[in-house]
């Protein structure tokens, strides 16, 4: 098999805007700081911003996990360290990954929500910087760049997605269901310029789950639990396809596609065809916002890729949903992801399905390159481009997959800075 996931993490490591921002805000940029009450904490504009080390937990034990912010020092190096991540990469043989962020915000929006949006649109493009030049740059083949945006400035936003798409930057992630952080609905018209600008330049929006949970209403007499947000994430997802598809932006732009981002693939069979009735039985309703002439389930075929994690059930109706529309991904560094055992876990779904070599092939990579612009054969030769071949990289390289504590991290991390 070929392996690329279109949904991995990075953790941003404390030295990322030291090359990056420029020299008049080098001193205004989020710096990583010792928190005695508890995990270390990103600091912007004086105020803690988002989470270090959001489920980083890659490797450790089962009972140390957690979804709440782990030390860098207490991590896995592969989550925040490039070099390190690649030889992951190698050892879970994954040839290309698309990383989204973590302490600005999936989409970028921990960054946006700052008071000086001058000093946020500037590190917006630092992070962009460093996530298209340094990672995806300097490391050929191995990642899809994506970059975040100032979307509390559409006109800084058109010149931001111009500016990283002549990097070779090919896609861009944006709020799933911006209403839910406070901002306008994609119906609204708000954001037709950036989609015009992503269109004109080729890049792809991806919709990752985040934004869109504060808008199910969650018991009020118990604490919220980390297992609504993980079980939860196909429900948020479908919100925002129904944005989409009924919103009218398909009208508008009938050329625009969306990559959408640990949702998975489960709910999408049952909701094309409650909505294929729906347009059908209630054609007073909502069928004038589809593309003329196209269903829903057309319109899903030619404008989403969705991935997975693991979804047995689904793969067994992969034709309903669209084999051309299916892709997979690991969620590197997260309790969700499989790694190292990727190839295994997901070769046993897919080969229990029926796929042929032909459908492995398009859900495992084609799709993707296809639908990013992206040839994963630039850099790497194909024939070293496979499981077998990243995973002989990683024994000869001697990548340690084994289990290891906080402790030992701990420890290993302090003789690391000592030295």
């Amino acid at each position: 098999m070929i392996l690329i996931s279109i949904d991995d993490h990075i953790i941003e490591p404390p030295d990322m805007f030291d090359r990056h921002m420029p020299a008049k805000y080098k001193d205004q940029a989020p710096k990583l700081v010792s928190n005695p009450d508890g995990p270390d904490q990103w600091i912007f504009q004086g105020e803690a911003t988002g989470t270090a080390g959001l489920s980083a937990v890659v490797s450790l034990p089962k009972e140390e996990w957690g979804f709440d912010p782990t030390d860098i020092s207490q991590m896995r190096p592969g989550c925040y360290d490039i070099d390190e991540r690649v030889k992951d990469m190698d050892a879970n043989g994954l040839l290309a990954g698309m990383n989204f962020p973590t302490f600005a915000g999936f989409a970028g929006s921990h960054i946006a929500k700052a008071p000086d949006k001058e000093l946020a649109a500037v590190t917006i493009a630092a992070w962009n910087d460093w996530a298209v030049d340094e990672i995806a740059g300097e490391n050929p083949g191995r990642f899809i760049p994506m970059g975040i945006l100032p979307h509390f400035d559409m006109d800084a936003t058109v010149k931001e997605v111009y500016r990283i798409a002549a990097k070779g930057c090919k896609a861009v992630s944006v709020p799933e269901a911006p209403y839910g952080i406070g901002l306008p609905s994609f119906a609204s018209g708000h954001w037709d310029p950036m989609f015009a600008a992503l269109l004109d330049t080729g890049m792809i929006p991806c919709m990752h789950i985040g934004g869109a949970f504060g808008l199910i209403q969650r018991p009020t007499d118990v604490p919220p639990l980390p297992d609504d947000i993980i079980i939860m994430a196909p429900q948020v997802m479908a919100v925002t396809t129904t944005d989409i598809i009924l919103g009218g932006l398909l009208q508008r732009f009938p050329d625009l596609k969306f990559a959408l981002s640990e949702g998975g693939i489960g709910w999408v069979s049952f909701y094309l065809d409650r909505l294929d009735r729906h347009v059908t039985n209630h054609a007073w309703t909502h069928l004038d916002k589809l593309p003329a002439g196209k269903t829903p389930t057309e319109v899903w075929r030619e404008h989403f890729l969705a991935c997975f994690i693991t979804d047995p059930t689904a793969l067994q109706v992969r034709e309903r949903v669209g084999v051309e529309s299916l892709a997979w991904e690991c969620d590197y560094p997260h309790s969700d992801c499989t790694w190292p055992n990727s190839p295994e876990l997901l070769w046993n779904e897919l080969q229990a399905a029926g796929c042929t070599d032909a459908e492995i092939d398009m859900i495992t990579w084609q799709n993707v390159a296809r639908f990013f612009d992206y040839d994963p054969f630039a850099a790497i030769a194909k024939d070293q481009a496979t499981v077998g071949a990243l995973r002989a990289r990683a024994t000869k390289a001697g990548v340690d997959t084994s289990e290891t504590t906080k402790a030992q991290y701990s420890a290993r991390y302090s003789e690391l800075v000592g030295a």
